[in-house]
């Protein structure tokens, strides 16, 4: 690994620094650390006009990674969660216990069956159901109040009888979570990014 150069890229009165690190690697790759460094991978053979081409052509799409992980990073100090990488086997036990209490709690309210139960850092769901009724949370719902968790545990577990977003679906939700809008609204503050 080898640093060329540092770049700055300009963006209205901000300033980003970018390390840009050549490596035998045969496309453009962009690292935004969560301390705020951000590394611009780039093949060895990439020439300083094609490196500018990028830089150009790309400046939005680098601002908007940026600006994502400030986002995730002031969604941390507010929620107090702790990036995945960071925790330790007890941490992560003591959150997949959390989750999986709520999850039997209400299955057993609900009536319904489920399959595996697995607690992943998604970046675009809280929670997902498949067809064969194995449930995926996001691990950072454990930082969140408890009445969004229990929405997105019911949320998923209403896909146990409804596939879909239908009437039916909603209405399932209801049943075990009568301000499931207002929750669904507070869930939008926070941002999987």
């Amino acid at each position: 690994m080898n640093i060329y150069r540092n770049i700055e890229l300009q963006k209205e009165n901000q300033t980003l620094v970018l390390s840009v690190v050549r490596s035998a690697r045969k496309t453009i790759g962009l690292q935004v650390c969560e301390n705020g460094d951000a590394v611009l991978r780039i093949p060895n053979q990439l020439s300083a006009d094609a490196l500018q081409k990028f830089l150009d052509s790309e400046h939005a799409w680098i601002w908007k990674k940026v600006e994502q992980m400030q986002t995730r990073m002031e969604q941390r100090q507010e929620t107090g969660a702790v990036p995945v990488g960071e925790l330790s086997r007890d941490e992560l036990e003591k959150i997949k216990k959390k989750i999986e209490s709520r999850v039997n709690a209400y299955k057993k309210a609900m009536g319904v069956t489920i399959g595996w139960i697995t607690i992943r850092n998604q970046k675009t769901r809280w929670g997902s159901c498949s067809s064969k009724g194995n449930l995926n949370f996001n691990y950072q719902l454990y930082y969140l109040p408890d009445e969004l968790l229990d929405y997105v545990v019911i949320h998923e577990l209403a896909h146990r009888r409804y596939m879909d977003h239908s009437k039916e679906f909603w209405a399932e939700v209801e049943k075990y979570c009568p301000d499931y809008r207002e929750r669904r609204q507070q869930l939008k503050k926070y941002k999987l990014v």
